[in-house]
């Protein structure tokens, strides 16, 4: 349309040319080419017609016939021995390219006809040699018919170019988003990285490998912006220098910080034809969840093993448990009743912990809900707490807040014994050695549901330590089982109740703290016995 607009434009200013040197008798002419420049910029201006090719457009018709009848037009007022027929290539190429080849066909044939019948009109008036005028309209019309052809032709294949494209772009696109989203998921850190160290994308397991506490890697961003980031920027310049693939365990030490060690592989992602930059993609692995699963896999098989010799111990302890009631029957001294009575208490709790093994053997088996039991919460946590600092000869550094006074929980005694030791000597593990660096408490944090919380003064822990806290066979430290939370975890959810971790601040110092949340019971107990508040010592 715009071609249009410029071909009537300089129409216009020729006609306007030969009115200026004094041709007075092309005025016809003038005001066909000022018309017809009037109505390709009311065209190109606000006319809205429909895509090509979609659909059948009656303004496509109708804007070829105007450049038809326009071109005619100065063919026939022709008046200072100008050609208008090359003119007539442009509604030929418009309805080859808009249109069907019919329409292209058509036009051609149109514009064939009107040539011949000037050519006539020409020879009836007795101007020119007739044979000559009739041999060159035919030679244009057939010029034209070729033109339609070709550039119709062009155009389809243009069309099905276009749909390929768009096919293809929309397919790479589908790609690329699958590609980001596994990206995104993937547990692994994944760095592309340019030849001048810049990092162009992390997804976010990169990111949290390689951000040092309390910061947040933002891409783009350098590899030599920090000191810990060195020795994988010394990596990736060995890949692109070997023009291969590289592997290697780093350190990432930050001041002040634990040092956290990565499993890190390189790979060139190098375009085939040199045309494109190459990049270094590298792959971040943390060292500590690698040896954990491999401990995992190893635990597992050792857990099996162990179901098996506690389902064996079964019968020898029953066994043991029978003897020693037969015996007791005959005993009449105290001192060996005593140790009769320890016997028992000590294969009870054997029987238990069997119990206990084979559970966790059957973790991904329905477990069956426990026999319902009921306990004042804190009583139960004094009596608990003060045991097991009798056991660790620890009272100076064990403090105990219970502030859940007359509150009713279910959980049986033993198993309530067993959550709090766990978590108890996971605290003393971690904590320092000053005065209440353990705090034990209960409160209520709303009518008839009770909280237990037990603090400690340690470290934080990491963000790749929280995400694995309560599974079975997970622990930062190599010689610990890692089954205390896991087993703190199953016991809380036999009962209904939820345990969970959080880095709280104590009296003045910030800490560990691991709460359980027993399930709501009926209101507490009217009591008058005040809030304790009693360090041990």
């Amino acid at each position: 349309m715009t071609a249009r607009v410029a071909i009537a434009g300089v129409l216009v200013l020729l006609q306007g040319a030969i009115h200026a040197l004094g041709n007075t008798a092309g005025n016809g002419s003038l005001i066909v080419c000022i018309a017809y420049l009037c109505a390709t910029l009311a065209v190109r201006l606000w006319a809205r017609p429909r895509p090509p090719r979609s659909t059948f457009d009656a303004q496509w018709l109708l804007t070829v016939g105007v450049d038809v009848v326009a071109f005619s037009l100065l063919n026939f007022l022709q008046s200072s021995g100008i050609n208008y027929t090359p003119l007539f290539a442009l509604p030929v190429l418009l309805s080859s390219v808009l249109g069907s080849i019919r329409l292209a066909f058509g036009t051609a044939a149109s514009v064939t006809l009107l040539l011949l019948a000037d050519a006539w009109w020409s020879s009836m008036q007795g101007a020119g040699d007739f044979s000559a005028r009739f041999l060159q309209s035919g030679l244009s019309g057939s010029g034209f018919f070729l033109v339609a052809l070709l550039a119709n032709q062009l155009a389809l294949r243009l069309v099905r170019q276009e749909k390929l494209v768009k096919s293809s772009q929309s397919l790479a696109r589908m790609q690329i988003q699958v590609n980001e989203l596994v990206i995104e998921t993937l547990s692994d850190g994944v760095l592309v990285v340019d030849a001048g160290g810049t990092v162009r994308s992390a997804n976010p397991a990169a990111k949290r490998l390689l951000a040092a506490p309390d910061t947040v890697c933002t891409v783009p961003f350098q590899m030599t912006g920090q000191a810990a980031w060195l020795a994988l920027d010394e990596l990736m310049r060995h890949t692109f220098e070997a023009q291969s693939p590289q592997e290697a365990e780093i350190n990432l030490i930050y001041p002040g910080h634990n040092a956290r060690s990565l499993h890190v592989r390189s790979r060139l992602a190098a375009s085939p034809d040199g045309s494109q930059e190459s990049l270094c993609v590298m792959f971040l692995e943390d060292l500590r969840e690698m040896q954990a699963r491999v401990r995992i896999e190893k635990m597992a098989a050792m857990g099996r093993m162990s179901a098996a010799v506690a389902h064996e111990i079964r019968n020898p302890l029953a066994a043991i448990s029978q003897a020693n009631a037969l015996l007791e029957e005959d005993l009449h001294e105290a001192g060996h009743r005593q140790l009769t009575a320890m016997v028992r208490q000590n294969a009870q709790r054997l029987a238990k912990i069997v119990d206990e093994v084979l559970d966790i053997s059957r973790a991904q088996e329905q477990i069956a809900a426990p026999k319902a039991s009921t306990l004042m919460l804190d009583d139960a946590t004094l009596r608990i707490s003060h045991d097991w600092a009798r056991q660790n000869a620890v009272p100076a550094r064990l403090r105990i807040s219970t502030c859940a006074s007359g509150a009713a929980v279910h959980f049986d005694t033993e198993h309530l014994r067993r959550l709090m030791f766990n978590l108890l000597d996971n605290a003393l593990r971690y904590a320092s050695h000053r005065e209440s660096a353990i705090q034990v408490s209960t409160c209520l944090v709303a009518p008839g549901q009770a909280r237990l919380a037990v603090w400690s003064d340690g470290q934080p822990l990491e963000t790749t330590v929280q995400a694995h806290l309560f599974e079975p066979f997970f622990s930062s430290e190599s010689r610990s089982s890692g089954l205390g939370l896991y087993i703190c975890r199953e016991l809380c959810e036999r009962y209904g109740a939820l345990i969970g971790y959080q880095r709280v601040l104590g009296e003045s110092t910030a800490g560990n703290e691991f709460f359980v949340m027993f399930t709501p019971t009926a209101p507490p107990f009217n009591t008058d016995s005040s809030s304790l508040d009693t360090i041990l010592v």
